[in-house]
């Protein structure tokens, strides 16, 4: 990771330079220390409404955030729910348009402007895509916006590749679509962890978090998060699987063990575990 963060030279937008503060706002989201992330993904509002566990957003966050690297939202849950003196980078959501109800999930739009991000403070701004969709060409040139709108001003994009149902989820279609989001400008691209993972890695030119989906059983989520990291990715944007847990404290922990300190999944899980146990 330090390479990619070194690769970053001097650029003059509108006569100012402004690569340094690209470069401080990605050092806070992909930490130099281990070239890693832990992104807690707590945005699933925008169009699922009060998620199982976030019905209360803070009270869900608090105290998972001195774990996570930072934290990815909305807009509205940040103004409303998160105390401004926290010390945390936001990743700010800023596509939508479509809800869980709707014809069309995930057909998204821009819903933020950039002066609006920047009033907030945001470390970077997260959009969503859909290649194959019937409408990914709409989606495709909204990205492209916030990436124009990042580099104006600084702030890095990351590009999530939604999947619809009709999609296949494999390394083949997961390597396409992370392609595409670098090959628009996105700085980070989150996706799905597939088999296969390291073409996903090796084709893709800007580094990889993976999304953690549904929720599944702790040791699977563990092993996927592990499997991950081996196969090249920089991190996890996790949500569902650690808010959802039986202990999200001791998830997000173990998670973390095995994101920064390179501890295999059965390592993992005994720090779940004993978490758990020490607060029963």
């Amino acid at each position: 990771m330090i390479i990619y963060f070194q690769a970053f030279t001097n650029k003059k937008v509108g006569g100012i330079i402004m690569d340094w503060g690209m470069k401080n706002r990605l050092s806070r989201i992909i930490r130099p220390k281990t070239g890693h992330a832990v992104m807690l993904a707590v945005d699933h509002g925008y169009f699922l409404g009060p998620t199982t566990g976030l019905e209360h957003p803070w009270k869900t966050i608090e105290p998972l955030a001195e774990y996570a690297d930072c934290l990815m939202l909305t807009r509205g849950v940040l103004r409303n729910c998160i105390p401004p003196e926290i010390d945390l980078p936001i990743v700010l959501r800023v596509s939508g348009g479509t809800s869980i109800l709707g014809p069309e999930l995930l057909h998204e739009g821009i819903t933020n402007s950039i002066e609006d991000s920047i009033r907030l403070n945001v470390s970077g701004l997260a959009f969503s895509i859909r290649v194959g969709a019937e409408f990914e060409r709409d989606t495709l040139l909204g990205f492209s916006e916030i990436v124009d709108m990042g580099e104006e001003y600084g702030i890095p994009v990351l590009a999530v590749t939604a999947v619809g149902k009709e999609m296949t989820r494999d390394a083949r279609y997961m390597a396409l679509a992370s392609r595409i989001a670098a090959e628009l400008g996105a700085h980070i691209v989150k996706t799905y962890y597939v088999d296969g993972f390291e073409k996903v890695v090796d084709s893709c030119p800007v580094p990889i978090v993976i999304a953690g989906g549904k929720k599944i059983p702790e040791p699977d989520a563990l092993k996927m998060a592990y499997d991950a990291i081996q196969a090249g990715a920089v991190g996890v944007d996790m949500g569902r699987n650690i808010f959802q847990s039986e202990n999200p404290v001791a998830m997000i922990q173990a998670v973390r063990a095995i994101v920064h300190d390179g501890v295999n999944p059965q390592e993992a899980l005994e720090v779940f575990n004993s978490i758990r146990q020490g607060s029963d």
